[in-house]
């Protein structure tokens, strides 16, 4: 059970930053292009209460640490988007649909440098290079997950943006049982066969994007 407290302790700032920008960022991008659904609801917000879904952020990945699960899984509340409101729906939903994951990207190389930072300096405190760490693979993990090519996942919305417009009404009919196909994938170790590339790209980025300032601190 401490460790359960440790861990959570550890990840519950990241998270909360993780899927705050990254609702936000689809809100953002979403008026850009021209849809103000998100932000006449208020859902256009850095709140994180705005954000969180009490079962899918929360109770899902803490029953599932509980009970020793090898994969965690949880969701925030979606943002509400009218892509028909966008001033070019099939082509700007690829843009809208990028926005979440580059927002994790983008926080995945703010918490790297928040550890460089905080070793250059010397800071003589375990847990806030834990939480470092944890921010740099929760937010990862968000940018690879949530590029799978199955809607209603970011990936699957640019997919289908991208795919002729037949190819597109028929890959879109998917949907309803992505949640559905994305447990089973999960469940049969398959979805690593993405995860772990993915993964390992972005973080192999991070690390090239991040080399001009540890040149300068070191």
């Amino acid at each position: 059970m401490n460790e359960i407290i440790q861990t959570i302790a550890v990840y519950a700032l990241p998270v909360l930053f993780a899927i705050t920008l990254h609702e936000a960022a689809h809100a953002y991008a979403a008026k850009y292009f021209g849809d103000l659904t998100a932000y006449s609801q208020g859902r256009m917000s850095l709140n994180p209460t705005k954000h969180i879904d009490l079962f899918g952020t929360i109770l899902i990945p803490v029953m599932l640490a509980l009970v020793g699960s090898p994969f965690l899984f949880g969701y925030a509340k979606p943002v509400p988007i009218d892509f028909s409101q966008l001033r070019h729906p099939k082509k700007d939903m690829a843009w809208v649909a990028l926005a979440g994951p580059m927002a994790n990207f983008v926080m995945g190389l703010m918490w790297m440098a928040l550890f460089f930072v905080l070793d250059v300096a010397d800071i003589d405190e375990a847990y806030f290079y834990e939480v470092a760490r944890a921010g740099v693979k929760i937010n990862l993990i968000l940018f690879a997950f949530n590029l799978f090519p199955l809607p209603p996942l970011d990936g699957g919305r640019i997919l289908t943006s991208v795919l002729p417009n037949r190819y597109a009404f028929r890959f879109a009919r998917i949907e309803p049982y992505g949640f559905f196909i994305m447990i089973g994938l999960m469940m049969l170790n398959l979805l690593n066969y993405w995860m772990v590339p993915v993964i390992t790209g972005a973080n192999t980025l991070l690390n090239i994007l991040i080399s001009p300032l540890k040149f300068l601190l070191t």
